[in-house]
């Protein structure tokens, strides 16, 4: 009976430290999976990571990211711009100003939210309690928007396009109209040109 109790613990233990890490990577490894990399900001522990789901609005990506994993807190629904709040990250879903049709996925680190993002705009979003935990109860200096905005509200660091080893880290994926994943040519382009010319950034 000692025996079966002491296996049994070992299991529990294993478990919980398993279950943290697979629900830290879930949702990002979901969008990784699922659509293509197009601009980067950041380093360590402060980043974000932006995505372009093509031909899809806000509220289906808002569905698809959801049913992966269910998120803390979400935003009420919005074609223009929508959040959905995670363990490790915040997903930001906003309309790309290049083509209104295609929905940018902008993945922050926490720590990028509370280093760049203005709290009094995530008030519009998010509820008092997460944006206080997010900013540690105090305000934000940084008047960041999002990535479609980042000429006029700025980040800390500019975006920049991917380089091999982003890429190797989150692998240029797309997902045709009928729902399955496959990856895309390596001779086709992993972003597309827009926004901040000297950063080269789309």
């Amino acid at each position: 009976m000692k025996k079966w109790w002491q296996h049994g613990l070992k299991h529990l233990l294993l478990l919980s430290l398993i279950i943290p890490l697979l629900t830290a990577c879930g949702i990002t490894d979901t969008v990784k999976e699922q659509y293509p990399l197009e601009s980067v900001n950041g380093s360590g522990n402060e980043t974000s990571y932006v995505y372009r789901a093509a031909n899809q609005s806000i509220p289906e990506v808002a569905l698809a990211l959801s049913e992966k994993r269910k998120p803390d807190q979400q935003s009420a629904e919005s074609t223009e711009r929508m959040f959905l709040v995670y363990s490790n990250e915040i997903i930001h879903l906003e309309q790309a100003a290049d083509n209104k049709a295609d929905t940018l996925v902008e993945v922050d680190s926490k720590e990028y939210v509370r280093k760049n993002y203005s709290s009094s705009f995530l008030q519009g979003y998010l509820v008092a309690s997460v944006i206080g935990n997010m900013f540690d109860k105090g305000g934000s200096t940084g008047n960041y928007r999002g990535y479609s905005s980042k000429d006029n509200y700025k980040p800390q660091s500019k975006y920049r396009a991917p380089t091999v080893s982003d890429k190797k880290i989150a692998p240029p994926m797309t997902v045709n109209r009928s729902g399955s994943i496959f990856r895309r040519s390596k001779n086709s382009d992993s972003s597309v040109s827009s926004g901040d010319s000297s950063s080269k950034t789309p």
